[in-house]
């Protein structure tokens, strides 16, 4: 299981917020690069790299940071947040991220995203989806719909997408731990999907959990930041 690193970023900063709340925000770096460069140096090959501007403004802001990263790191990111139009996918391709990451537009635009698939190949985006009690959650995790994860999921890998993230929205970002049954469940249903588990991760036990459950990746952000997971557990732990 390979071990995923989150930058959220606001304002060029490395932050972290609650439950996706602008208001529970928190500034743990002023330069995403020395963040990035620990978690390289810690021995860890991919970023998750999270758009916040451009993700309440419909529009990817910090562009110039994934450059930067991508440009003077090693590590393998995707990027998401505010990618809603063909323009905003080729800035991210073309500034340096090995995966576009979508969620939304693929509840309010399916027919836009399968014309980015056929034009960048669906190989070139992470699928996100955020969840609430098994249903799909968009803007911000505002809106729940009737969709149900397992179809959402089934749809899109026949489109031809092999990467895939789940959050369970009501654990992000409390270091409760991560909804495990949840993710065990889509693993089982969809075995060549690359599943990754996001939300939640407290320790290393977590990780191990999400492991066991044959998840391919887990996204860990705030316990990191919060010291609850050491980088240097990571290097020695096998996952």
């Amino acid at each position: 299981m390979e071990i995923i690193p989150a930058i959220d970023i606001i304002d060029g900063k490395c932050v972290r917020l609650t439950q996706g709340d602008y208001a529970q925000k928190k500034i743990y770096n002023e330069h995403p690069l020395e963040v990035a460069k620990t978690f390289e140096d810690a021995g860890l090959q991919r970023l998750h790299l999270v758009d916040l501007d451009g993700a309440k403004a419909g529009k990817v802001r910090n562009w110039k940071v994934l450059e930067t990263l991508a440009g003077k790191t090693k590590l393998t990111i995707d990027f998401g947040g505010g990618i809603k139009q063909e323009e905003d996918v080729r800035i991210v391709l073309n500034s340096g991220a090995a995966l576009a990451t979508v969620g939304s537009i693929a509840v309010k635009d399916e027919t836009e995203l399968l014309r980015w698939f056929s034009l960048f190949g669906a190989d070139k985006f992470l699928l996100g989806a955020d969840v609430k009690e098994e249903k799909i959650t968009i803007g911000g995790w505002l809106e729940k719909t009737d969709i149900w994860i397992y179809d959402f999921i089934e749809k899109y890998s026949g489109q031809g997408i092999k990467q895939l993230f789940c959050t369970d929205v009501s654990k992000d970002g409390k270091l409760e731990g991560p909804a495990v049954d949840l993710y065990r469940n889509i693993v089982q249903k969809f075995p060549a999907l690359h599943f990754i588990a996001s939300g939640g991760v407290s320790s290393v036990d977590d990780l191990h959990a999400l492991r066991d459950a044959g998840c391919k990746g887990a996204i860990v952000g705030k316990a990191i930041y919060e010291g609850r997971i050491k980088l240097g557990e990571l290097g020695v732990y096998s996952f």
